[in-house]
């Protein structure tokens, strides 16, 4: 026991070595890998939490226990399935909330396929005769459904019968704007998975333009109202462009290129970033095609970047002057130097890296649509692990499991450590504020 003991403080005495040693260059420095120590420790504690909870819940049920909650979720998706029937709007919209949850918490496939032809009519029956709110629950809903299914004949054909009621929500001004907008998100996320031709594909993105002619008519005089809706076409349309075939590429730069400019001067900082993001994919997907890409408004291009970059504008919020500059230095980057910083996903004992625009306006959409669910379904998904690359879901046995756990007594001491080093960082960042006032 006492050995136990001291190997984990040297555990422990090892992190904070490596956070204090960085005190021998420049004050920046020192901060800089302070925070960097603090992130590993959090980082390193999460993973373990993660492989924790795995192994713990499956030392905890038995394969009756398991069979048994299997069922239960089989029978509450069937009634949940049944209510989209039901007369009651407010019973629609409850079922559909319900199978939004249980959709992008758990991988069902199986039993999706075998209620299929219901379901895709009883959303259709939602999206056609409900109001906003169940509209816009209906189109979440569809994605995830896809996501379920995947491109195979049964996603093809969701996306085929639902399409034209995702266009005809989108395009009507009338219809309520929380619908547009998740039917944007809707459309672009089930073409992107399950179009099955450039046919669809292009009209697909042609509706998505529709909605940015109008932002390049309005000269960025967007109403609020509207703006939630301009960014999901915007993203939506960045989406689709990642696989998009080059002569639509080319037509896509020479038409968009130099308008998309123009929308960073809108007063919405969500719109400034769809575009800036958007920008900085046109110009990675144009680099695919020619290494030495050059546009003629590029060096003006980046003088705005470079202000939006370094905005210190007091009349906008803190943490969207964050946000804004974070993103808009990692766009300037880009596009001066042709280099991504590289960032990485962990979900499981697995690491995704992120190292394009394409991958990234990827990865956002679909967490967008799976929200906090998007690691179990990248473990689990085929459909997200073969878009992603990631081969088939790894299959872990008891001991695999057990020689990535940790015990309480670690847990507790890596959080100490790293909650000692966060709290000092961040106090010689106060103190050097405090002298500056």
């Amino acid at each position: 026991g006492s050995l136990r003991q001291e190997l984990l403080q040297l555990k422990v005495s090892d992190k904070l070595h490596l956070i204090k040693g960085s005190r021998a260059g420049t004050r920046a420095d020192s901060e800089a890998s302070e925070d960097e120590g603090a992130s590993d420790i959090l980082s390193h504690c999460s993973s373990a939490s993660e492989t924790v909870s795995v192994a713990e819940e499956g030392s905890g049920n038995d394969a009756q226990d398991f069979l048994s909650a299997q069922e239960q979720r089989e029978d509450k998706l069937k009634e949940d399935i049944e209510n989209l029937t039901d007369k009651s709007a407010k019973t629609r919209v409850a079922a559909l909330g319900s199978l939004r949850l249980a959709l992008s918490s758990q991988v069902l496939g199986d039993v999706l396929s075998e209620r299929r032809v219901t379901f895709m009519d009883a959303l259709e029956r939602c999206l056609k005769k409900g109001k906003d709110e169940e509209q816009s629950l209906a189109a979440t809903v569809l994605s995830l459904l896809c996501i379920q299914l995947g491109s195979g004949p049964e996603g093809e054909d969701v996306f085929h019968c639902l399409k034209p009621i995702l266009i005809s929500i989108l395009t009507d001004s009338s219809a309520g704007v929380t619908a547009r907008q998740s039917c944007a998100a809707a459309l672009g996320l089930c073409c992107f998975i399950a179009a099955s031709d450039v046919e669809d594909l292009v009209s697909c993105l042609s509706v998505l333009e529709g909605i940015l002619a109008l932002l390049y008519s309005e000269n960025n005089g967007t109403p609020p109202s509207q703006q939630g809706l301009v960014c999901c076409a915007i993203q939506s349309w960045a989406l689709l462009l990642t696989i998009c075939p080059a002569s639509q590429i080319q037509k896509t730069l020479e038409s968009h290129l130099p308008r998309l400019s123009g929308i960073l001067a809108s007063e919405s900082v969500g719109l400034r970033i769809a575009a800036g993001e958007s920008l900085a994919l046109l110009y990675e997907l144009a680099r695919d095609l020619d290494e030495d890409f050059y546009s003629e408004d590029t060096e003006t291009l980046c003088v705005t970047l470079k202000q939006l970059a370094t905005d210190s504008n007091k009349y906008r919020a803190k943490t969207d002057r964050r946000k804004q500059r974070s993103i808009f230095r990692d766009v300037l980057h880009y596009i001066e130097n042709c280099d991504y910083q590289e960032e990485t996903i962990k979900f499981g004992l697995e690491v995704m890296y992120m190292d394009s625009w394409a991958r990234r306006r990827t990865y956002s959409s679909f967490k967008e649509a799976l929200g906090s669910g998007v690691r179990h379904h990248l473990q689990h998904n085929e459909v997200l692990r073969d878009i992603f690359s990631l081969g088939p879901p790894l299959v872990l046995d008891a001991a695999a499991i057990k020689a990535n756990k940790i015990s309480r007594a670690e847990k507790h001491m890596f959080n100490s450590a790293a909650f000692k080093a966060r709290t000092k960082a961040r106090s010689r960042v106060r103190d050097k504020r405090a002298d500056i006032l």
